[in-house]
């Protein structure tokens, strides 16, 4: 779609004072898929040169917020060594994408969307991603993905502040992982979206909930919990209006699924770690 109040494209590479009517434009795909009559500038991040993705010194995993999914997919493939090398993979088709939105959305796009059914959220939470976000003046804040996106559509993110980069932490990649996911349509949006992550060091368990309720919800267990807990902890977690509402599925419905697939993957867990 044209942005015809759009009147200039900036490179983000030179500092330029942040103005209303501004914003940032890594891969596109939702700038440009519907009207945005408030913008008057775009700040291109294209030319950044930014790593897509990078194996730091710790272990851990620095994944550009201009990344796009393709990227983001075959460097997964690289990832045999690694026991949640499969959920890369998993998130990455959950989008369901065309050849044009999987060669152009990108990581940090799909994040700061703060969709419930984003899958990159999914992916990033449930692998105890923290965001680095870079403001104008230059200082830098890290925040855990589950803190930065805080509803639907919300996230934590001041004006002209940018999205740098998303680390998981090297612990979190030797995790055993299992995926759960359910739309009311064979190619539908994701209504429900549960992953579970065991620690094979100590056997304590993360599971992360999305698509069903209007943030990320990433509950952690010391030990595996029986099935009554649980169910217990999502229930206390989630509020009776954090179910998510649309017309991708009633919240009744999403709070059913998610329960489900939350004791499908404890038992499938668990029957890995004994």
């Amino acid at each position: 779609m044209d942005l015809n109040t759009v009147a200039e494209i900036l490179d983000a590479r030179q500092p330029t004072p942040w103005r209303p009517g501004d914003a940032w434009l890594g891969g596109g795909t939702y700038l440009f898929s519907e009207p945005q009559p408030h913008l008057r500038r775009l700040v291109d991040l294209s030319r950044t040169g930014w790593t897509p993705v990078e194996r730091l010194p710790d272990g851990s995993l620095e994944i550009a917020a201009t990344c796009t999914i393709a990227q983001l997919s075959r460097f997964a493939k690289e990832l045999t060594a690694e026991a949640a090398a499969p959920l890369f993979e998993q998130c990455c088709r959950a989008f369901l994408a065309s050849f044009k939105i999987w060669n152009m959305a990108t990581v940090g796009g799909n994040l700061c969307n703060a969709l419930p059914a984003g899958p990159m959220i999914s992916l990033t939470a449930a692998l105890d991603g923290e965001c680095l976000l870079l403001a104008q003046d230059g200082t830098h804040r890290r925040i855990p993905v589950v803190d930065f996106v805080t509803g639907a559509g919300r996230k934590n993110l001041a004006d002209g502040e940018l999205l740098r980069s998303i680390t998981l932490p090297a612990r979190a990649l030797a995790c055993r992982t299992a995926f759960r996911q359910a739309s009311l349509y064979g190619l539908g949006r994701s209504g429900v979206l549960v992953i579970g992550a065991l620690d094979p060091l100590d056997g304590s368990l993360a599971l992360t909930v999305t698509a069903s309720t209007v943030r990320p919800f990433r509950l952690c267990f010391p030990l595996l919990p029986t099935a009554e807990e649980l169910r217990t902890a999502i229930a206390s977690a989630v509020a009776d209006d954090e179910w998510f509402d649309d017309i991708h599925g009633l919240p009744e419905w999403r709070a059913h699924m998610t329960f489900h697939y939350a004791e499908e993957i404890r038992r499938e867990l668990g029957e890995t770690a004994a």
